[in-house]
């Protein structure tokens, strides 16, 4: 294993990493500044609200691509196996 293949793993090891972490964090990160707004124009300062919203967000994102995400996994870590079997 040379040093181009470690850092294409390492590469790919970080784009999954991202496709992984991306939904979860984007769509937190919506509801956070719609909360703000929300927030802001009704002058409630209350900061569990913000996080009881973002972690339902962010379950409700688990159960509906935590299939496609375990699968992304999987198969990255099947190519690292199958990489070190070669």
């Amino acid at each position: 294993m040379d040093t181009t293949m470690v850092a294409e793993v390492l590469r790919e090891g970080v784009w999954v990493v991202i496709k992984l972490c991306a939904p979860m964090l984007l769509l937190s990160m919506a509801v956070g500044v719609l909360l703000a707004i929300f927030q802001a124009v009704t002058q409630i300062h209350e900061q569990t609200l913000s996080f009881i919203f973002k972690l339902t967000v962010v379950i409700i994102v688990l159960l509906v691509a935590g299939g496609w995400m375990m699968e992304t996994l999987l198969d990255y870590t099947r190519g690292l196996f199958a990489l070190m079997r070669s």
